[in-house]
């Protein structure tokens, strides 16, 4: 209805980029939001970030802080904030969390909505679509398959953004990533020659953890694959391996809570990644939103 007119959406007052895509599940997102509040500082900008909180049981509208747990203000959100260093609001009325936050940061000129392309109550001035390699499945909408939306959404989307798909897309997306970092310990790194030869577990409960396992495999490292859903809250059960060391992506980490949960035997590696999007997709964004031609 929002989409037809029949509703009319809520504008805030600073353009604002929503950052989603068409399948349920995890596609990159959380990576492209972190990225892209770090292009938009450079070109000056100060960016504000607002998501919905996902897993999280925050009533009404929260400002994320570093110290925060994920079961309170979601997993991704958590991540962003301790990534980004810009002000995060999650709510599940994204136009209030939108308007908290330029209240409580005038200073704030652009927001990014995470994962609010099927949010239409909030109006929007340009539209991205993170498509992953695994596409569109058997391309049926839920239940019977994992669209959100048709796929003709993505011919109005103002960027698609491929994150390791093939098909046809203006803006790539890579993911690099090769120093661990133990956790809780903050100045401590290991390399994949470091961690060779350990009995070691992946863990990853993120949209596709086959991603995390394959990138793990391309480092050169041998370990015991444990996949688990997306947004999947740990348990002491769940960690208690036989075994040298966890390997783990930062989403997961921000949900293994503090170090009484994790088994004593065991040392615990996160391994942060950075995303790349090619060409200048920041560049792009702010040539419309400044209502200049694209060059």
């Amino acid at each position: 209805m929002y989409r037809f007119g029949i509703l009319k959406a809520a504008s805030l007052s600073v353009p604002v980029i929503v950052v989603g895509n068409i399948t349920a599940g995890g596609s990159g997102k959380t990576p492209l939001v972190i990225w892209l509040v770090d292009e938009l500082k450079r070109q000056g900008r100060k960016p504000g970030v607002i998501s919905r909180g996902y897993g999280g049981s925050a009533e009404g509208v929260r400002k994320v802080s570093r110290g925060d747990t994920p079961d309170v203000v979601g997993d991704e959100p958590l991540l962003i904030a301790r990534r980004a260093d810009c002000p995060v609001y999650v709510g599940r009325d994204r136009v209030a969390a939108g308007r908290a936050l330029l209240a409580e940061n005038p200073e704030c000129d652009v927001i990014i909505s995470d994962d609010g392309l099927q949010h239409y109550r909030l109006a929007r001035d340009f539209e991205i679509a993170v498509v992953d390699r695994r596409g569109f499945g058997n391309g049926w909408p839920l239940p019977a398959g994992p669209l959100r939306e048709p796929v003709s959404r993505l011919k109005s989307v103002d960027a698609v953004v491929a994150n390791g798909w093939a098909g046809e897309a203006a803006f790539r997306m890579t993911l690099a990533g090769d120093e661990f970092r133990s956790y809780g310990k903050v100045s401590r790194g290991a390399t994949p020659g470091d961690l060779a030869g350990l009995r070691l577990h992946a863990v990853a409960g993120i949209g596709e953890p086959q991603r995390f396992f394959d990138h793990l495999a391309a480092l050169g490292l041998e370990f015991t694959a444990h996949p688990f859903p997306d947004h999947h809250a740990y348990t002491a059960a769940d960690l208690d391996f036989d075994g040298d060391a966890i390997l783990t992506t930062e989403k997961d980490a921000v949900k293994f809570g503090d170090l009484a949960r994790l088994p004593a035997h065991l040392s615990v590696w996160v391994l942060p990644v950075t995303a790349t999007v090619t060409p200048d997709l920041a560049q792009f964004i702010l040539e419309k939103i400044d209502g200049r031609p694209p060059a």
